[in-house]
């Protein structure tokens, strides 16, 4: 995730994939859909708009997303004047069926980082550890600055270069997509730069290759958007970006119908875990930890108060990101403590 002030206040696939880039069986032409977005195609919302491409339940989706700053910044010298707007999305894609009140389900099969170099920078007025409109504070803006991180694809690797001596330190990539979400509830168009309800930019590392997403769908075709690549990223992005990269996906949509969830989550064959997104930070938690008791009493039969005390023992937490106009939180449980799924 990236922004400037003015954002903020606005509050086909040729490698080998990640972590579920183990062989997979043939697509069938019919379930396989490619799209190519480019900055000309690209949303700046979470939102109603006409759909790019219509896909059926177990669809595959081959498509790429731009990075945070949409494919401009190339090299020293580039400034962040350059940028047409934050986090440019890929989407809206329209899931046939879909309709309120069902649960889009996103198994994220795969994700590549495009290309050979990362981005990080400062942007004036916005991070954790300096002054925002939110949080203001005496002391000036820290300035503008941007590093370039090479990404070695053979070792797996990223490369910090320090701007201020000639240190470096090789980083492993987590590739993920800062941003994944589908259109708000209530007619809401919420800015590429916004998590909530409806997911939008969580920059959650969990949201990789091998985990499978639910989403609440709140208009028809559920209208789902993705962007925002992240080749690695530490706890709470503080200073505004992860290692920002422009992103291959390989994505598979079903549906629960007839089933609502409240906030996104996340599961795979080891973990449950659930988002919370608001501020202050604390309501974040409770809302992540309350989505895990309800998970747990509904899909595997323990009471409230047993799930309640079961994940005061061996629950999970770590904060995402803590620079948006949300914070977010992911609480998790290792399904090894849980009873059989009901």
């Amino acid at each position: 995730m990236r922004s400037r002030g003015a954002a903020y206040l606005l509050g086909l696939l040729t490698p080998v994939f990640t972590l579920a880039q183990s062989k997979s069986e043939p697509v069938p032409e019919q379930k396989l859909v490619s799209y190519h977005a480019t900055i000309g195609t690209v949303k700046y919302v979470f939102g109603v708009a006409a759909p790019v491409a219509h896909l059926k339940p177990a669809t595959i989706l081959e498509a790429n997303s731009l990075d945070c700053f949409g494919n401009v910044i190339k090299k020293p010298g580039d400034t962040l004047g350059l940028v047409k707007g934050d986090n440019p999305l890929t989407g809206p894609f329209f899931i046939e069926g879909a309709e309120p009140g069902d649960t889009l389900v996103v198994h994220i099969l795969g994700l590549q980082v495009d290309g050979n170099q990362g981005l990080g920078a400062f942007a004036p007025g916005f991070g954790a550890l300096n002054q925002t409109n939110y949080t203001p504070m005496l002391h000036a803006p820290l300035p503008e600055k941007i590093w370039f991180y090479p990404i070695d694809h053979a070792s797996n690797t990223a490369t910090f270069q320090a701007l201020d001596s000639n240190y470096k330190v090789k980083i492993p990539l987590h590739p993920f997509l800062g941003c994944i979400g589908v259109a708000p509830a209530g007619g809401e168009a919420r800015s590429s730069i916004v998590p909530a309800e409806f997911g939008g930019n969580m920059d959650a590392p969990e949201a990789s290759a091998g985990n499978t997403l639910y989403l609440a769908v709140n208009v028809s075709g559920a209208l789902f958007y993705f962007g925002d690549g992240h080749a690695a990223m530490g706890d709470g992005e503080i200073a505004g970006t992860a290692i920002e990269v422009p992103m291959k996906a390989r994505l598979q949509f079903d549906l629960v119908k007839g089933k609502h969830t409240n906030w996104p989550r996340l599961e795979n064959d080891k973990e449950l875990m659930a988002a919370g997104i608001y501020r202050p930070l604390d309501d974040a938690l409770r809302i992540a930890y309350t989505e895990l008791v309800s998970w747990i009493h509904a899909d595997y039969g323990l009471s409230e108060p047993d799930a309640y005390e079961l994940l005061s023992e061996v629950g999970k937490v770590h904060v995402t990101e803590m620079v948006d106009p949300n914070y977010v939180v992911i609480a998790s449980i290792e399904k090894k403590y849980l009873p059989a799924k009901r």
